[in-house]
């Protein structure tokens, strides 16, 4: 269970990264690799479970 909660935790910090580090992002830098605004929190999410 400790194992569980840490590697939630561990999860939830990559997606507030990517999500930071995508947010920063111009519309037409996010056009360019294919997302919109509403398509970040998803790409977000899915960046950091795949680590």
């Amino acid at each position: 269970m400790f194992a569980t909660i840490i590697r939630l935790i561990r999860e939830w910090r990559r997606y507030q990264q990517s999500l930071n580090e995508l947010n920063r992002l111009g519309d037409r830098e996010l056009a360019d690799i294919g997302i919109s605004r509403s398509d970040i929190p998803r790409v977000a999410w899915s960046a950091a479970r795949e680590r």
